[in-house]
């Protein structure tokens, strides 16, 4: 008789792990899906946050969620090398910005380590930038590049804006390795979400 349950319990283990195994390789990144299987708190713990503060700002949501990846690996008290903050790695610069338009009066920049300020703050930023390449058919690895980079930077890499640029040929025009890498990498993370339907 035990031998039989601790057949079973081996069994029934077994038809776990490769019904997770064979999940996470549909999924299109298992290594992702792993992690998030092993420590669902820290990938999933600002999906309500987001999807709320990505609605006020008219962008899709896994879109966000794909930019906080890249960016803090979900890490609220991240700091970056050039003093940026907080989940989407909000500067000192693009803060202000955000706070003077927004009327926000007596912001620190060290609000940005708060998720909801600085999901706020970077949103903000990153529908602005999708905003100023409405005009390309896809704006959004110029809007990207734009979050990165600067815009001057992007304006160039665009050819000044004279007409419609494809894509590749923009990606190619980028000279910021680190830059091409990074529009790449949301694009795919953010292909990665819709393809499973959820974030």
């Amino acid at each position: 008789m035990i031998r039989f349950l601790f057949k079973l319990i081996l069994c029934v283990m077994l038809a776990l792990a490769a019904g997770f195994a064979y999940l996470a390789l549909v999924s299109g990144d298992p290594f992702y899906t792993f992690y998030e299987w092993m420590s669902p708190a820290r990938f999933q713990q600002y999906d309500r946050l987001i999807r709320t503060v990505a609605v006020e700002h008219h962008l899709d949501p896994m879109l966000v969620k794909a930019v906080v990846w890249r960016e803090s690996r979900f890490h609220p008290r991240k700091y970056g090398s050039h003093g940026e903050r907080g989940l989407m790695q909000v500067t000192e610069k693009a803060a202000n910005e955000w706070a003077r338009e927004n009327r926000i009066n007596n912001f620190h920049v060290d609000q940005l380590f708060d998720p909801r300020t600085n999901l706020e703050a970077g949103t903000w930023y990153l529908q602005r930038a999708v905003g100023h390449w409405k005009h390309e058919s896809d704006p959004l690895p110029f809007a990207l590049a734009e979050y990165n980079a600067g815009a001057s930077r992007v304006d160039r890499w665009s050819g000044h804006g004279v007409g419609d640029v494809p894509v590749k040929t923009f990606l190619k025009n980028i000279d910021f390795p680190a830059t091409r890498k990074y529009v790449e990498s949301i694009m795919d993370r953010y292909k990665f979400y819709q393809r499973r339907g959820r974030m």
